[in-house]
């Protein structure tokens, strides 16, 4: 056993991923569905399987600028002539003739009766004659009609997110209307007497309220529906009132501050009386005290009031559970080994999640050091930092040079 043991770690204590684990379970899919447009279907989840009413490509079509021509033609042709051109748009309205050729644009129509493409840095024109250069084979530098997709065969399956690449695809099959998860309704407030709101003067032992705005952040960039609730004073009725709003409004109700074993940490005991408590306290650090449980028919995730615990447990914890909410299948985060450019400092008995920036090297492999500072307040550790080094339950100290595991940030989170 380690001798530099995590004295807040507890035997009892869930393992973050037995955690996730066990969250999961809590959760289902929705299963309320809407039609949205097109151009509003960005970040959002497919909720059925579509299908392409077309063919991919719609046409044979030419891969590259050149000349169309039928590749049979060249053995009683040396050269072929030249009767007309094929735009994108404006195909050739001319008839094939026998040892002809015509000018094409890439994304052209090829006319009937050419099977073939010769780039134009491989052919000599003179005049209306044409020299086919290196000529290779039939079908060469053609798109067939249908080689991508062929019309009936599904391109999108349910549980799909929308990015921008799908966007492009639904554009390319002409699905102008879509039929999508809706969206899932997240209330939120931060509790304490100590916060104030930005642009307000500070006094003694007061500070800004930060939470609400980074869990904002992280919200929007998870697409969701949003209900900002404020600040909510530490007074047991206040935070009573404001459980029932968000539960009678919201599919899942998120707080920061007020759950870990302070005297004035009401939203534990509210919680209690309002709903109930799966599971409270993980062998995480930051982010120990991070309560989960039901209030209503709303999921509860209660995030520690530090900035960076608060920031770490909604990215680890909860948004594990925002996606399963959204209908979108189990994602693993992307982890890659580096090399610790620094020593680490370390007590074994909880994960740790460490801010970090990594690089690639000149050879390419990946070097990380620690932003600095690893309190849990420090919230400018996560505007620095690019990833997360994950540091196992069981691991102490780590010194330079030694590998370790890293989870860069995605778009949540950046």
């Amino acid at each position: 056993m380690p001798t530099n043991t995590d004295p807040c770690a507890k035997p009892s204590l869930m393992h973050p991923d037995d955690a996730i684990v066990a969250l999961l379970k809590q959760v289902s899919p929705t299963d309320q569905t809407e039609i949205v447009q097109l151009s509003d279907a960005l970040g959002r989840v497919l909720a059925e399987d579509l299908a392409s009413s077309i063919d991919l490509p719609p046409f044979n079509n030419s891969a590259m600028d050149g000349y169309a021509y039928r590749f049979a033609d060249l053995q009683q042709h040396p050269q072929l002539t030249l009767i007309g051109e094929s735009f994108a748009g404006h195909p050739f309205d001319g008839e094939f003739r026998a040892g002809s050729c015509v000018r094409i644009m890439t994304g052209a129509p090829i006319p009937a009766g050419y099977d073939t493409v010769q780039m134009q840095e491989k052919v000599e024109l003179q005049l209306d004659q044409v020299t086919i250069q290196d000529a290779k084979k039939q079908g060469e530098n053609v798109r067939n009609q249908g080689e991508e997709v062929k019309r009936g065969t599904k391109v999108l399956k349910a549980g799909t997110h929308i990015g921008a690449a799908e966007l492009g695809v639904l554009a390319t099959i002409g699905t102008s209307q879509l039929r999508v998860y809706s969206k899932i309704r997240v209330a939120f407030f931060s509790t304490g007497d100590e916060l104030r709101p930005v642009g307000t003067e500070l006094a003694p032992g007061q500070i800004y309220d930060s939470n609400r705005y980074s869990i904002k952040g992280l919200l929007i960039n998870s697409n969701v529906e949003w209900i900002d609730l404020g600040v909510i004073e530490d007074d047991p009725e206040a935070i009573r009132q404001a459980f029932r709003n968000a539960a009678a409004t919201a599919d899942m109700v998120i707080t920061s501050g007020g759950v870990s074993v302070g005297d004035a940490d009401y939203t534990k005991q509210v919680l209690q009386e309002e709903g109930e408590i799966t599971f409270w306290k993980l062998a995480i650090k930051p982010g120990k005290p991070f309560a989960f449980g039901q209030l209503g028919n709303a999921v509860f995730c209660g995030l520690p009031g530090n900035p960076v615990s608060s920031m770490v447990t909604y990215y680890k914890l909860v948004l594990p559970l925002i996606q399963k909410m959204q209908g979108l299948p189990p994602a693993e985060p992307l982890q890659l080994n580096a090399t610790l450019t620094s020593d680490i400092r370390k007590l074994a008995g909880r994960v740790e999640y460490q801010r970090g920036i990594y690089h690639r090297t000149a050879d390419g492999s990946i070097e990380v050091s620690i932003t600095g500072s690893q309190g849990s307040g420090m919230l400018t550790s996560m505007s620095v930092a690019n990833c997360f080094i994950v540091l196992p339950q069981e691991q102490a100290n780590a010194a330079a040079g030694s590998q370790v595991v890293i989870e860069p940030f995605d778009k949540v989170l950046c």
